[in-house]
C-alpha cells in the first residue's frame, strides 16, 4: 500500500469519526431538549414513548390534586390573615385600640 493511499484512508476514517460523534452530540443535546421542555421520546420506529397510565398512577394523580387545591386554599385563607396582621402592625396605636374599644362597646 502506498503512502498516499494510506493518508487517503487516514483522512477519510478521521472525517467519519468526527461526523459521527457531530451525529451523536446532536442525537444527544436534542433527546436532552425534547426531555427538558416535555415533549414525548422517539422509541423504536419512531412512535413516541409516552409514561404508563394505569389505575395506581391516575389515583396517585386525583389524590395530588386535591392535596394541591386544599394547599391553595389554605394559603389563601393564610393570606388574609396575613394582611390583617400587617394592617394592625401598621396602624398607630391610638387607631387600634380606638377600634378595640368601638368593638368592646355595645351595639346601639
Amino acid at each position: 500500500m502506498s503512502p498516499d493511499k494510506f493518508q487517503l484512508i487516514q483522512v477519510v476514517f478521521s472525517f467519519m469519526a468526527v461526523m459521527f460523534l457531530l451525529m451523536m452530540g446532536g442525537w444527544v443535546t436534542t433527546t436532552w431538549l425534547r426531555m427538558k421542555h416535555g415533549y414525548p421520546l422517539d422509541g423504536a420506529r419512531g412512535r413516541s414513548v409516552y409514561p404508563k397510565k394505569d389505575d395506581e398512577t391516575v389515583e396517585r394523580v386525583k389524590l395530588l390534586s386535591q392535596e394541591n387545591a386544599q394547599l391553595r386554599a389554605e394559603i389563601g385563607s393564610m393570606k388574609d390573615r396575613l394582611i390583617v396582621v400587617e394592617r394592625i402592625v401598621t396602624d398607630s396605636g391610638s387607631l387600634l385600640s380606638h377600634e378595640i374599644d368601638r368593638l368592646r362597646s355595645p351595639a346601639n
